[in-house]
């Protein structure tokens, strides 16, 4: 067995953390051995390993914090899961392992579906499910605008924008990710720059977009807050720049436009179970039909946990980096 620990954190994530070999005993009454079969490496993931993350875990840590497994032992007085089940590992469980213990009580059975698909159940696509329902009230045909749209969180929104009969601005930091983010599916794909808004304008002749999803930060926040309409919802979930959201006085004094910001382990918090096991359902369903699918750039075991770390901070990939333990 094997789990990529780390016991310190520092500025080259690759570098603080490694695999270990562990044993488990054998599981208690109420237990279960996982075998895991997938987890991928989010930015938050790496954002913890730098020690910027909001929420950092104690030391020693292991890391991931979401991923499937397959139920390969039931301890005593196990009746709601059988052996061979594929099952959603706890959020924030330490999931980058080749095997862990879990409680059956938290764990949610799965379809028989694609595991690495399934992996990235709890962090993206809920994330992108609540950005887009939670805070405008978008109608068919209207127009939302996001940056980062090549990103999981990104691509996810394209999607569930399309099923909703929604039309898409979708800004993107290099030239190179035009094509990928069209190909998904969005209907205007843009490079950021001081202009945007001015191109924005003419791509949807004028129309209103009510609403703005803001993954970067810095510059890059004010670009899509000018190309909102008066009174527009601007939310923030992210900093990919490093730096703190900018919005001009024009923006948010003279347009009325809202700076809101949302992150996911505020709303696991504070949504009753219901809530939660709603939003789980809709999208257990999406990703089971191929409805919602997220690109996979490699997938690596965890005794590659530095490589797989350093694939996952480069700058060009083409989809999510994935720990698939042999």
């Amino acid at each position: 067995m094997l789990r990529a620990e780390y016991q310190q954190r520092g500025p080259v994530p690759q570098d603080v953390i490694e695999a270990i070999e562990f044993e488990l005993p054998a599981p208690a009454a109420g237990e279960v051995l996982l075998k895991v079969l997938a987890a991928p490496i989010n930015p938050s993931d790496v954002l913890t390993l730098t020690g910027e993350y909001g929420l950092l875990p104690p030391l020693p840590a292991i890391g991931g914090n979401e991923g499937v497994g397959r139920v390969e032992t039931l301890g005593a007085g196990v009746s709601n899961l059988k052996v061979g089940q594929t099952v959603l590992l706890p959020p924030g469980s330490g999931t980058w392992v080749s095997h862990m213990l879990a409680k059956a009580s938290k764990l949610i059975a799965l379809p028989d579906a694609d595991p690495q698909q399934l992996c990235m159940l709890t962090v993206n696509p809920p994330t992108a499910l609540l950005l887009l329902k939670n805070f405008v009230d978008l109608q068919p045909g209207e127009w939302l605008i996001q940056n980062a749209a090549n990103s999981g969180v990104g691509t996810y929104l394209v999607q569930m924008a399309k099923a909703r009969g929604l039309k898409t601005v979708n800004v993107v930091r290099r030239e190179s990710a035009v094509a990928e983010v069209q190909a998904e599916g969005g209907d205007v794909v843009l490079v950021d720059g001081p202009d945007l808004h001015k191109r924005v304008k003419a791509a949807t002749d004028g129309a209103a977009i009510r609403l703005g999803i803001d993954a970067v930060g810095s510059t890059s926040t004010d670009n899509l807050a000018k190309c909102l309409s008066e009174g527009g919802e601007l939310i923030n979930y992210g900093l990919m720049s490093g730096k703190p959201c900018q919005v001009s006085s024009d923006s948010l004094i003279f347009r009325n436009v809202h700076l809101r910001g949302f992150w996911l382990l505020k709303w696991y918090q504070n949504a009753t179970p219901a809530e939660q096991m709603a939003v789980f359902g809709e999208l257990i369903g999406l990703i089971a039909s191929g409805q919602l699918k997220s690109k996979i750039a490699a997938t690596y075991d965890v005794s590659e946990i530095k490589q797989a770390v350093a694939a996952a901070t480069g700058g060009e990939r083409g989809g999510k980096i994935l720990i698939v333990p042999a």
